[in-house]
């Protein structure tokens, strides 16, 4: 087991590597300042990512990837050594200030985080290979003095769109929960990735209809990266992102959208600076809806639950009711209505105190969810009373459910002991109605309860 575990994590860490080297030769190709400076890293995002996730021990594979990089494009061993020290220590910085301040893999949650992760990782550690790259190169005589600022403006802009652009993307793959789509939605899915393709390719890549290629219309991108966090999550809103950088990168160095200027650099320093911004908005924007449905889903939630014991409140108990009643309408199926009465609350709140009678609702509720089916519904229907609606269900198997739920509540085996008593009633010999069901179920639990009474005094 051990020996699996070490080779899963050689092939983890050689996959890595050979991710960052792939990744790093292709951003290297677009070096034009400097040739150990590029506006566009995609290493950078890969690095910090793998940082957070697998944790800070992949050191080796991010420096051996860095050096190789460097010293099979350009300098000597001592430059690509500097390097790939300067790029290994901005993922480590970047990881560690993620992971405290922004609370590491869930830094795309919430908007908040989102800008904190773009000052720290973005702007903040990026900076830390800037200056140790540049430094370097300097130093040994591969970029002049005189061009530093340049330079380090470069090198600087390339790894924090890389945080910005690629690692948001990356992380969010691999963290987010894979649901699957019902086929509306892949339609949709399908449809913003064409809109993303055929807008960006107007924007960036010459498709504009006109013998100008240069015209300002990249605002056109931002409806379809609203599109995708409103109606997406944070991880297809970061794809989108990525796919628009990849077109406007190739579409730019082919003199093709509104950031072209006199040199490839300066053109696709104005593009990364917008990408950038943009993949801070949308990230943001994406994070908020999220915030958003999560708090509706609570609200609905909240609306239908009792916030005790987790079990249906009593709308939903007449929802259900009501929904039966109609579908017997149908299909002339009947359904039972179980009711329990927990036994003695008040002498256990007296006794115990309350946190303890409260814990004792809880203890029936978790025995009513182990003992209904998923097409019950089981809720809490007054302060100590409970109901359970079971379709297509007739007296005898609801008198059944009733007395082995009131036996597992009996020997639950916690102190102190409960005991319930139950009622049935069945619909639409008991009622043929809401009120007088859940009336004629009140009886029989009041009956039940009567009985027990009497054989409690006969003994």
């Amino acid at each position: 087991m051990i020996q699996s575990r070490l080779l899963r994590r050689v092939g983890l860490l050689l996959a890595l590597g050979a991710a960052y080297f792939i990744a790093g030769k292709l951003g290297l190709r677009l070096a034009f300042v400097n040739a150990s400076a590029t506006a566009v890293w995609p290493p950078t995002g890969i690095a910090l990512v793998a940082f957070v996730l697998l944790g800070y021990d992949v050191w080796p594979a991010i420096l051996a990837s860095a050096f190789l990089v460097n010293l099979t494009t350009t300098g000597s061993v001592a430059t690509s050594i500097g390097i790939a020290l300067g790029n290994t220590l901005e993922g480590v910085v970047g990881a560690y200030l993620v992971n405290r301040f922004a609370r590491g893999r869930r830094a795309f949650d919430r908007p908040q985080d989102v800008f904190v992760f773009t000052a720290l990782a973005a702007m903040v550690s990026t900076s830390v290979s800037a200056t140790v790259g540049v430094t370097t190169i300097s130093l040994a005589g591969y970029a002049r003095w005189a061009e530093y600022g340049s330079i380090w403006w470069t090198w600087w802009l390339g790894d924090a769109a890389g945080d910005l652009v690629v690692a948001p993307a990356l992380m969010l793959w691999f963290v987010t929960p894979r649901r699957p789509w019902l086929r509306a939605k892949l339609i949709e899915a399908a449809a913003l990735l064409l809109w993303v393709i055929v807008v960006g390719l107007t924007v960036f890549g010459g498709l504009f209809p006109s013998r100008v290629k240069n015209y300002p219309l990249e605002f056109l991108c931002v409806p379809l990266l609203i599109w995708a966090a409103f109606r997406f999550a944070q991880r297809e809103a970061a794809s989108a992102v990525v796919v628009l950088s990849a077109i406007a990168i190739w579409g730019t160095l082919h003199g093709f959208g509104p950031f072209v200027r006199a040199t490839h650099n300066e053109s696709l320093l104005l593009l990364q600076a917008f990408m950038g911004v943009t993949s801070v908005m949308t990230l943001a924007l994406a994070a908020l809806v999220a915030e958003r449905n999560q708090v509706e889903d609570r609200l609905r939630q909240l609306a239908v639950s009792d916030p005790l014991t987790g079990l249906a409140n009593y709308r939903q108990l007449t929802y259900a009711i009501d929904a039966e009643i109609k579908r017997f309408q149908r299909t002339e199926r009947s359904f039972a209505v179980v009711l329990l009465d927990m036994d003695g609350l008040k002498k256990i709140n007296d006794s115990f105190g309350h946190l303890v009678g409260s814990l004792a609702l809880c203890r029936v509720a978790e025995t009513l969810f182990g003992s209904c089916r998923a097409m019950d519904t089981a809720a809490r229907f007054g302060g100590d009373e409970f109901a359970v609606v079971l379709p297509e269900t007739g007296d005898a198997a609801a008198w059944h459910v009733a007395r082995r739920v009131a036996e597992r509540v009996a020997r639950d085996g916690e102190k102190p002991p409960l005991s319930v008593s139950v009622g049935v009633a069945v619909y639409p010999r008991d009622g043929d109605s809401l009120e007088a069901l859940l009336s004629a179920a009140d009886r029989s639990l009041y009956d039940s309860k009567a009985r027990r009474r009497s054989k409690a005094r006969a003994r």
